[in-house]
């Protein structure tokens, strides 16, 4: 099967996510290890320790990373839709299947969201962090990855073995 304009869209959106990625983790400098530990905390005792941890110019990175993560998800969003309906021309999809190539990529940019508004309102309001609204946040952020990288996974291995 030859290169198709659904294949051109999804290497598009796929690039656009790589310059995306590219430019949050030089925005994060070396703050960037210590999001995954807020992302993973599983306490407010946890999550207030990775903030207070970082020096002025790791928390700068940190709290400037945020405009660049708001348009990520629809980035990433995109060219995991864009790669299924690539994976969806060249083989047939089942229903079921099809459905949630559509929907996870949705769910999981909805999450980061939603563990964007919430650790950037925290980085100044310290007080507002608890230990249930530290697990959600991090159950959500779980979620997210676990939506994400499954679909990335299903499509990666659909388009390897497609013919072409």
């Amino acid at each position: 099967m030859a290169f198709t304009k659904s294949d051109g869209v999804f290497l598009g959106w796929a690039a656009a996510y790589v310059v995306s990625q590219a430019n949050i983790l030089r925005t994060l400098g070396p703050a960037g290890p210590k999001l995954l530990k807020i992302q993973t905390a599983t306490s407010a005792e946890s999550y207030r320790a990775v903030l207070e941890g970082m020096d002025t110019r790791e928390l700068a990175g940190y709290r400037a990373h945020y405009p660049l993560d708001m348009v990520h998800p629809v980035i990433y969003a995109l060219a995991l839709r864009a790669g299924a309906r690539a994976l969806g021309s060249r083989s047939p999809l089942s229903p079921r299947t099809r459905r949630f190539l559509e929907i996870a990529p949705v769910a999981s940019a909805a999450g980061d969201y939603i563990e964007n508004v919430v650790g950037w309102h925290l980085i100044d309001n310290r007080q507002h962090i608890t230990d249930t609204g530290t697990r959600v946040v991090s159950a959500i952020s779980t979620a997210k990855w676990a939506l994400a990288l499954g679909s990335l996974g299903y499509i990666a291995q659909g388009l390897a073995r497609s013919p072409r």
